[in-house]
């Protein structure tokens, strides 16, 4: 069995064919298509966030109102730059939609992508101390924020406070219980995915890696899965941490599929070069349901995770992408174990 989610970019725009053609709409239509995928069966409705760029951006409201209109899906960020993030008020945004949701967030963070403007972090206020880089100012973000997520006292009582305190230091409220171990680390080399390993979270694999031995991206993926879990074991933690792996995965069943994704789709990885580094990202699935059966079974990273997010086209509209979820959950999905 794998849970099986959604990974929406929360595209918007005013072009031509767009179902999408507004900020409002995109956020509208994200809640409306993680109810319909949860009517569907599906397991989890996530979202990406950039700053600065037509897609969801803050991702706390979003969460929140998901969290209210549905009763059973998973919500979650794929991921949250931890770069433009105070650890602080993100701790009580977070523990609010998870509260909201009834304990249903999972939340996913890192360093982040490339980014749409230079060094937006710092309009945010934020830059790296001296002799850092902001991928350390991400780690250092997030460490102080999973310190805060275990809802320890650290702040003195004001003496003469405004309103009653409970006895000792005090936390941020409000605290979620719980929602310490649903962090997810966004991690594009096994380096980073060691590490998220060693502090506690639960790993996302996307549908990019630094190319770190020249192998399919699949086989690179699955290596670093596992490394991943050596490394959860060797830190000594209890419990058994989840892994995703996120696919851009199709099944033509109807004219409209064969018309967007039939044809000129790319089979097989392609390279290209972030922050001058060599990335590999890992090729699109898009077949009858009998063919794309086959090609999944060989997918070794699929086969490691036991959650996969499927990248969804959002600017095609909520009934489409509902469509995509419902023919994969009950035409692929079976044949493979997954359900």
């Amino acid at each position: 069995m794998k849970k099986i989610g959604f990974l929406s970019f929360g595209h918007w725009s005013a072009e031509r064919g767009s179902a999408v053609r507004s900020a409002q709409d995109v956020l509208v239509q994200s809640i409306e298509l993680a109810e319909a995928a949860e009517e569907l069966g599906a397991d989890g409705a996530y979202f990406r966030v950039h700053h600065f760029a037509r897609q969801l951006a803050s991702p706390f409201p979003l969460l929140a109102a998901v969290g209210a209109r549905t009763k059973k899906i998973e919500i979650g960020t794929g991921v949250i730059d931890m770069r433009y993030e105070n650890p602080f008020y993100m701790v009580e945004d977070a523990g609010s939609a998870d509260l909201i949701s009834g304990g249903r967030l999972q939340l996913g963070i890192s360093r982040g992508s490339p980014e749409q403007v230079v060094d937006g972090w710092r309009h945010f206020g934020y830059q790296p101390a001296e002799g850092e880089t902001d991928q350390d100012m991400a780690r250092n973000h997030t460490q102080v924020f999973l310190q805060l997520l275990e809802g320890k006292g650290f702040a003195k009582p004001n003496p003469r406070p405004m309103f009653p305190n409970p006895p000792g230091l005090l936390r941020l409220e409000p605290h979620s219980e719980g929602l310490r171990e649903r962090i997810w680390w966004g991690a594009a080399s096994d380096a980073t995915a060691v590490w998220a390993a060693e502090m506690g979270m639960n790993l996302q694999s996307s549908t990019l890696k630094w190319d770190e031995t020249g192998e399919p991206f699949h086989v690179q993926q699955a290596k670093q899965i596992r490394k991943y879990r050596e490394a959860w074991k060797a830190a000594g933690h209890k419990g058994t941490p989840r892994v995703s792996v996120s696919r851009s995965i199709f099944a033509l069943v109807n004219d409209t599929d064969r018309m967007y994704f039939g044809g000129g789709r790319p089979d097989a990885d392609s390279v290209g070069v972030i922050d001058n580094t060599r990335a590999v990202f890992g090729r699109s699935y898009a077949a009858e349901p009998e063919k794309l059966i086959a090609e999944l079974r060989q997918d070794e990273a699929i086969a490691e995770a036991d959650t996969l997010l499927l990248t969804v086209p959002n600017m095609l509209g909520v009934a489409y992408n509902a469509h995509v979820i419902e023919t994969i959950l009950k035409q692929v999905a079976p044949e493979l174990g997954w359900r």
